[in-house]
């Protein structure tokens, strides 16, 4: 007979059932907040189309920022030339392919305020104005704001597991 055997298995038991949802919940909100201080901002969309969610499956709690805009992601990583040649600062993980080639912009996929804030030469044609785009640099705020959280976040999903035990 081992002494202390029921005691183990109570503690083993309270493991098993330490709910980390919260904790990563908390971590995660974190992050956004630290990504939307840091995004780049020209009319606010972005900054506020920075979302999060907590998904569990299985035995994973996943927590995830992203942003809801289909340019977060080019904020993020760059584009063209432009991203190619300044893309410091964005996840080691990620491969980015860059267009190396200026691409055309119709009129009607851009707004012409937004079109003369970046300086986008044009011509305008039959079929209506053309602005001509050879990228962006990268501006990375995800992947920094989790970068630079990552002690925070693992502190705060320690304090939840710590006051479930």
């Amino acid at each position: 007979m081992i002494l202390g055997t029921n005691n183990l298995n109570k503690h083993f038991d309270r493991l098993s059932k330490v709910e980390l949802r919260k904790g990563i919940g908390k971590g995660i909100s974190l992050v956004q907040e630290s990504a939307k201080a840091n995004c780049p901002v020209f009319d606010g969309e972005l900054r506020s189309k920075i979302l999060t969610e907590v998904t569990e499956e299985e035995d994973t709690v996943r927590g995830t920022c992203w942003p809801a805009v289909k340019h977060g992601t080019f904020v993020e990583l760059g584009t063209g030339p432009k991203g190619q040649a300044n893309h410091e600062g964005i996840s080691p993980d990620i491969a980015v392919a860059y267009t190396q080639s200026p691409w055309w912009i119709h009129e009607s996929q851009i707004d012409r305020e937004v079109a003369e804030h970046y300086h986008f030469f044009h011509i305008d044609t039959p079929q209506g104005r053309f602005y001509q785009c050879t990228g962006q640099a990268a501006q990375p705020y995800l992947y920094p704001a989790l970068k630079d959280n990552e002690e925070e976040v693992v502190k705060l999903v320690g304090e939840e597991i710590k006051k479930q035990l």
